[in-house]
């Protein structure tokens, strides 16, 4: 164990940039990533995983570097022929993605975790930082727009975040973290938490829903820092910045250190927004 340990709480493409920069300076088992799930969901009958998928293949380094999600050189024949079959192929799955779900999928039907298959597909990608989802359970984030109540995926990938979000909400059956979770969080060699720059509303609020995992950090006397996604007045990849806007908030890290109030120590934000936080 080490001083250097840390807990990193992340959703996917802009998360996992800053979880690679810190995978690239830390030793094996130092970083700790809780990952959001709540972007969780069935399509086709596959059980996909985006968030996670995203922090696999950037850490293992063969992601697609253009788009941010999905695999590096993928290829796209059973995405094109879905939609000559006339079958949903709004979601884009390519082909080695889609063997990932398989494998998944068939774990999840005979009776894993989803906490020990992401642990088993990090150690195949040969993966030295450890990805823990949130939980084991279904949390599912619903984005309530001018449209009508959507799914994430929905809203984010189907209807390209196009609708007014008004409020968003996360629902389960059963909001519990898992054990690995909570183990990370008390470890007695922890130095403390990062809150990575993914989206504050649909990435880290699905994480900080689960009661146990906000109190447990919140009980923590480990300092907790966020690195701010908003840098000049704008987001710096995703909706945070429109969705700021539909909620009456003008986009500035005051209103992103107002979000995270009751949680962190200190924020991390960019030389052009200096001006704006000493307001």
């Amino acid at each position: 164990m080490s001083e250097n340990n840390l807990i990193a709480i992340s959703g996917g493409i802009g998360g996992a940039k800053l979880c690679y920069g810190l995978d690239q300076i830390l030793q094996p088992g130092q970083l700790r990533v809780i990952a959001n799930t709540g972007d969780d969901f069935l399509y086709l009958g596959f059980y996909i995983s985006p968030d996670i998928d995203t922090l696999i293949y950037t850490l293992a380094e063969v992601n697609n570097k253009e788009t941010g999600w999905g695999r590096e050189d993928e290829t796209w024949k059973t995405h094109n022929v879905l939609g000559e079959l006339g079958a949903d192929n709004w979601f884009k799955l390519g082909d080695k993605d889609l063997a990932l779900h398989l494998h998944r999928s068939k774990a999840l039907r005979n009776g894993e975790t989803l906490t020990s298959i992401t642990q088993d597909i990090a150690e195949r990608f040969k993966l030295k930082t450890v990805i823990l989802p949130m939980s084991d359970h279904i949390i599912q984030t619903v984005v309530d727009t001018d449209e009508g109540s959507m799914p994430f995926q929905e809203y984010f990938v189907k209807e390209s975040t196009n609708p007014k979000v008004r409020e968003i909400s996360f629902e389960s059956k059963h909001p519990e973290t898992t054990k690995e979770v909570l183990e990370a969080i008390n470890d007695p060699e922890l130095s403390g938490f990062l809150i990575a720059p993914s989206n504050p509303y649909l990435s880290v609020d699905p994480i900080l829903s689960i009661d146990k995992i906000k109190q447990t950090i919140m009980q923590s006397n480990k300092p907790r820092v966020a690195v701010s996604p908003i840098i000049g007045g704008d987001s710096v990849k995703g909706p945070t910045a429109k969705i700021m806007e539909e909620m009456g908030l003008e986009v500035n890290v005051i209103n992103l250190a107002n979000h995270y109030q009751d949680l962190i120590d200190g924020l991390i934000i960019d030389n052009t927004d200096w001006s704006t936080s000493k307001r």
